[in-house]
């Protein structure tokens, strides 16, 4: 087993920070642009980036195009609209989710064994997502339901880009982005109003939440989590994305001046606890494995 380096801990650590900060970046941009045109903006310049140095096998661009609609669009897409509908704090706590809809895509893909522990571990993580759908600066549970959507497409993507086969993750980026931008502005034009208005209303803030959503959750984040994927196993690194909600949450209330509230506290805590179970569970069943 490969020791954690130095370098290997800040890697760990930032990923953790980007990605957490990653909603607060979304929210102060889709304040004025359509979710829609916000994901298809920040898809073309990651294409633009990153398909000039990496391409897929020939045989493996139906997968890639089959998996940038439920990536692309079913999951970014689909996390930018829940996010523009309730605040960052929320969402953050909401996207670790990801974890028990992944163990319960892996069930029903894999027949992987839940167990008694972790189907609790996933009830208590779901349990603390539920909470917040009784908070009271939140207008509509509509939104958390969009965020579970996006979250069930991210698990059935993984899947997908597991059975793509042997190709480098920087290559699915680029060109998972390069079909789903397209795909994404054209449901702008049909499904959203006011795009060239937002553009034209879109300040220094905003746009700074665009740049770092391509260049700090995208371009940074990813490389450094795929080098750690290279060194070290998943349920070495994946615990580290649990600092996640609680960066959410600082950045929410102290940069955008979202109040803090019990039912976040509360299902921020119940949310990383469940999580939390799941992935220890996992890590002792691979140790057994070894």
């Amino acid at each position: 087993m490969t020791r954690f380096t130095a370098f290997d801990w800040f890697a760990a650590l930032a990923v953790s920070l980007l990605w957490g900060g990653n909603v607060v970046a979304v929210k102060m941009a889709v304040g004025t642009l359509p979710p829609f045109l916000l994901t298809g903006m920040r898809f073309a310049v990651v294409a633009l980036v990153l398909v000039p140095f990496f391409r897929p096998r020939r045989d493996q661009m139906a997968a890639i195009l089959a998996l940038s609609v439920v990536l692309g669009i079913g999951h970014f897409g689909l996390l930018f609209v829940a996010v523009g509908g309730m605040d960052s704090a929320s969402a953050g706590i909401a996207v670790q989710l990801s974890t028990p809809m992944s163990a319960l895509v892996a069930w029903l893909a894999y027949r992987e064994a839940l167990g008694w522990a972790r189907a609790a571990g996933m009830a208590v993580a779901f349990a603390g997502v539920a909470i917040l759908a009784g908070e009271p600066h939140l207008a509509s549970p509509i939104p958390l339901l969009v965020m579970t959507a996006s979250i069930t497409c991210w698990a059935v993507s993984n899947v997908m880009i597991k059975r793509i086969g042997d190709i480098d993750p920087l290559a699915i980026n680029g060109w998972v982005a390069l079909f789903s931008f397209p795909m994404l502005l054209a449901l702008s034009v049909f499904l959203e109003t006011g795009q060239i208005e937002g553009i034209r209303a879109t300040g220094p803030a905003g746009w700074a939440g665009l740049a770092y959503t391509v260049i700090g959750s995208t371009l940074i984040a990813y490389t450094l989590w795929y080098r750690l994927m290279a060194r070290h196993s998943l349920n070495r690194v994946v615990p580290f994305t649990l600092l996640g909600p609680g960066v959410g949450l600082v950045g929410g209330v102290m940069l955008l001046g979202e109040p803090l509230t019990w039912h976040k506290l509360l299902g921020c805590g119940l949310t990383i606890a469940g999580v939390a179970v799941i992935q220890l569970l996992s890590d002792d069943k691979a140790k057994e494995k070894a």
